[in-house]
């Protein structure tokens, strides 16, 4: 059985912890941040289900969190920074992570790669782990290759409670296209269009949308005089994103060294 902390119980970190305990997953502690109402309270409850006699704990107790519970892997659905400093407790201690979070800085990547490398560790990362967006990113690298002389924008649609835009979702999908293309990602993304200016040739658009509930909504949008072509993924509920975490944690739980969701489902 494999023992399971989670970081961050917001509307992710529920749904993980009802598809980690419907897939026979041991959680053996939850962690939210110092100043968070959930301290203290039955982390089933919580998620809507029967009590698991696991109650929330503060991030301020990790280090002592971890040495007691001995987790085979962290899931981390919290906030950039509060995961590259928990990275350094977890890694340290030769536990491997699943980490869901989005909204890095280049700096703060960089700094979670270099603890996962430093202590030997391992990780899945990804800004999406639903099955269909990591097809969905397969059916866009195709689609940069054959178009690759369209116009290009991508859409992104997300609640209106998501703090980061654009979504991670949309930032990996623009660093597919261009990469596939050849393009300088820095030099060539427009994020949103106001003003008197035409469309620059090469440009790749990324725009982000904040309304209701919606789950999370991605379009690529390939244009030419014409026609156009769109790709499309739309997540009904978070279950798509969580049953992809529990394929990763089936994936990492013996592993070293830094993967994607394309590697726990083998399509590189």
């Amino acid at each position: 059985m494999i023992k399971i902390t989670i970081l961050g119980l917001g509307r992710m970190g529920k749904e993980v912890l009802r598809q980690c305990i419907a897939e026979g997953f041991k959680i053996v502690s939850v962690i939210e941040a110092p100043k968070s109402p959930l301290l203290g309270k039955d982390a089933g409850t919580l998620a809507g289900m029967e009590p698991l006699g696991i109650w929330v704990t503060n991030s301020e107790d990790l280090s002592e969190t971890l040495d007691e519970d001995k987790p085979d892997v962290t899931i981390d659905f919290t906030n950039a920074h509060a995961c590259v400093e928990n990275s350094k407790l977890i890694c340290e201690r030769g536990i491997n992570m699943v980490i869901g979070t989005t909204g890095f800085i280049e700096s703060e990547m960089k700094e979670l790669r270099e603890n996962i490398e430093k202590y030997k560790t391992g990780a899945v990362i990804s800004p999406n782990m639903s099955i269909g967006v990591n097809v969905f990113w397969e059916i866009v690298r195709r689609a940069s290759e054959l178009l690759k002389d369209y116009d290009i924008e991508i859409v992104e649609a997300h609640h209106r409670f998501k703090k980061d835009a654009p979504s991670g979702t949309a930032l990996k999908t623009a660093e597919i296209i261009s990469e596939k293309l050849g393009r300088d990602l820095k030099g060539t993304a427009i994020y949103g269009r106001r003003g008197m200016k035409e469309r620059n040739p090469g440009e790749i658009g990324i725009h982000a949308i904040r309304a209701g509930d919606i789950v999370g909504e991605h379009t690529v949008i390939f244009g030419t005089l014409g026609e156009r072509v769109e790709i499309i993924h739309r997540a009904h509920s978070r279950a798509a994103f969580a049953k992809g975490v529990v394929e990763a944690v089936k994936f990492i739980k013996d592993k070293r060294g830094i993967y994607g969701m394309d590697d726990v489902l083998g399509l590189r």
